[in-house]
């Protein structure tokens, strides 16, 4: 079952569509749930609704899996190149030229954008359904993967399981891998990262790709109880590809050890 409503967030003053999904016997039970928090909600459950034509298919793969979860999708902002900023923790001036094919500063919103997930949209969602509040997770993937990393890193104890897929760490190399080496991460989990070796955005190509998840990887699995980076040979950067690799995301991070 799928639930929408709009919320604004409040550090932007920007409108945007929420979608919940529901386990099929939410309605005829009293149980209470995990959430798992995921970006770009557009993309995640239908493909009518995927920007481009096919999603994660989460509904399907849950029901079909058994996985009993509550998942949160929050659109990502389709306004001009408002997605990098708000995905992106730190400012960067000079990747918009590899990305985008323009001069212009992109990134710096991140901080706030997982502020308001932490304080304001996690308890209103918490308070609306049966949640169970200490059992949040979130994933994403490319520059959704980029600030699920950053959130884990922040809020270790809140986002107590993440997955990073396909992550744009380049976006915000220097920083992300400064920031994760600070962080304590105590109350972090487990920690999925997975890279393609076909990857692409722009002019990044496979090799950056690749090689940008390595030393973030190095860091993380010294700190987190459960970690772990997988590389899928010619796997491509889309929904389609996230989709097929959905088993050994949720496997990780749901499936008792």
């Amino acid at each position: 079952m799928l639930e929408n409503f709009t919320v604004t967030i409040t550090p932007f003053g920007r409108k945007r569509n929420v979608t919940v999904y529901l386990p099929n016997e939410y309605e005829t039970t009293q149980n209470a749930y995990p959430v798992l928090y995921m970006h770009d909600g557009q993309n995640v459950f239908r493909d009518e609704d995927a920007s481009y034509g096919t999603s994660w298919g989460i509904p399907e793969y849950l029901e079909q899996s058994g996985f009993h979860l509550i998942v949160v999708g929050l659109d990502c902002n389709h306004e001009r190149y408002n997605r990098f900023n708000e995905y992106g923790p730190w400012q960067n001036a000079e990747i918009s030229k590899q990305v985008i094919d323009r001069n212009e500063t992109l990134g710096g919103e991140g901080a706030a954008y997982i502020d308001y997930i932490v304080h304001e949209l996690k308890p209103f969602i918490d308070a609306k359904y049966r949640t169970l509040p200490e059992e949040t997770s979130m994933m994403g993937s490319s520059m959704g993967g980029l600030i699920t990393t950053y959130a884990a890193c922040k809020y270790p104890a809140v986002f107590k399981k993440a997955a990073s897929l396909s992550s744009a760490y380049w976006f915000n190399q220097k920083e992300i891998e400064a920031f994760a080496a600070d962080s304590a991460l105590q109350g972090l989990e487990r920690f999925y990262m997975d890279i393609g070796t076909n990857e692409r955005s722009g002019k990044i190509g496979p090799e950056q790709y690749v090689a940008s998840s390595i030393p973030v990887y190095d860091i993380l699995k010294e700190k987190v109880p459960m970690c772990e980076f997988k590389i899928f040979e010619g796997a491509e950067h889309n929904e389609g590809a996230w989709r097929a690799r959905l088993g050994e995301v949720f496997g990780f991070l749901f499936l008792e050890a």
